[in-house]
């Protein structure tokens, strides 16, 4: 029965948000990401901490800043992850029962990928979301005003950023 219902509501209102999010989870990151650009010359990063909570739909509940796992990550200016970190990164989703289910670092200004984005991608696994936040992520910037892409092997990558809302659904919980 429920699996109907499911399909009845996706025909009714398109399909379910991949990612949700409670509303204060994602400011608190945002404001984050923003304290961690360190004015306005150097981006920041995070991978977003969730679980599976139905079939392709994922809660996010916690973001692991990228210079917390890797202390030079934002050393260069730009983004950079040193595979190094990793085994880090794997051991706090052991500790905290969670696994990455997206990541998400800022730009000075747009939010489109760069050159640099396309082909490093921080999880070079088909299916994985990539964020990129505007302005350094000042002004608690939400889905509908943020890039989203989805990794899907290679060089390729599904653009879902005019999809915002319906993509990433922020919830008052």
């Amino acid at each position: 029965m429920a699996w109907f219902a499911n399909k009845l509501l996706g025909w009714l209102f398109g399909p379910p948000p991949r990612l949700v999010c409670a509303r204060s989870v994602w400011r608190n990151g945002m404001a984050e990401l923003a304290h961690r650009t360190k004015g306005e010359t150097q981006e920041s990063g995070a991978f977003l901490l969730g679980r599976e909570i139905a079939s392709g739909q994922h809660r996010i509940v916690d973001f692991v800043f990228y210079d917390d796992i890797d202390a030079n990550a934002l050393a260069s200016g730009v983004v950079v992850i040193r595979q190094t970190a990793l085994p880090r990164l794997w051991a706090i989703c052991r500790e905290r029962g969670y696994g990455v289910v997206a990541d998400i670092h800022v730009h000075p200004a747009g939010c489109w990928q760069s050159d640099s984005d396309q082909a490093n991608p921080v999880m070079p696994r088909a299916g994985h979301i990539a964020m990129i936040l505007p302005n350094f992520a000042r002004g608690n910037p939400e889905p509908g005003a943020i890039g989203i892409y989805e990794f899907l092997g290679g060089r390729n990558w599904r653009d879902h950023s005019a999809s915002g809302s319906r993509f990433v659904k922020l919830e008052a919980l």
